[in-house]
């Protein structure tokens, strides 16, 4: 996967607003629309791009509870492992989630209607899952920053 300064250019702007018509990022990078258009298909399909998203307030959508669970594994098993990344991906209640490095395994984001939403949730999750050793749950009181804004360099260094 291979990007230049233009590819650059163009990835900082869409993702401060990928709502942008081709138009305008072509003009913004010295490109016609068409070739906006052809390079933004390029680094869809090459994955550089890997989605295009809305960032939805878990508040106005009626789940106003967000935490970040820290969940750590009974066993490092590669069956158990990818079982539970499975079962984050099929989850709706768990907006992000991490395979990280260190004492907890995975670290996930989660939004709940309320308490009780996130206690019938975590039963059965987590409790009802053999494999999990412990869990660590953090009440988000305050969404500092929201985004998935990847800083992009210039490739050439420029």
């Amino acid at each position: 996967m291979q990007y230049d300064r233009i590819d650059a250019n163009i990835l900082a702007l869409i993702q401060k607003n990928n709502r942008l018509t081709s138009e305008v990022i072509g003009e913004k990078v010295g490109l016609s629309a068409t070739a906006t258009q052809r390079r933004l298909k390029r680094l869809r399909s090459e994955g550089i791009i890997e989605a295009d998203v809305s960032i939805v307030s878990a508040k106005a959508v009626g789940r106003p509870i967000q935490m970040l669970v820290l969940v750590t594994l009974e066993r490092e098993r590669s069956d158990i492992i990818d079982k539970f990344k499975q079962d984050i991906k099929s989850s709706p209640e768990i907006a992000t989630g991490f395979y990280v490095t260190g004492d907890p395994d995975f670290l996930l984001y989660i939004t709940a209607r309320s308490m009780e939403d996130y206690e019938q949730f975590t039963r059965r999750f987590f409790y009802d899952n053999p494999h999990i050793k412990s869990l660590k749950t953090m009440v988000v009181v305050d969404r500092v920053k929201a985004g998935f804004v990847v800083p992009v360099e210039d490739p050439y260094g420029d």
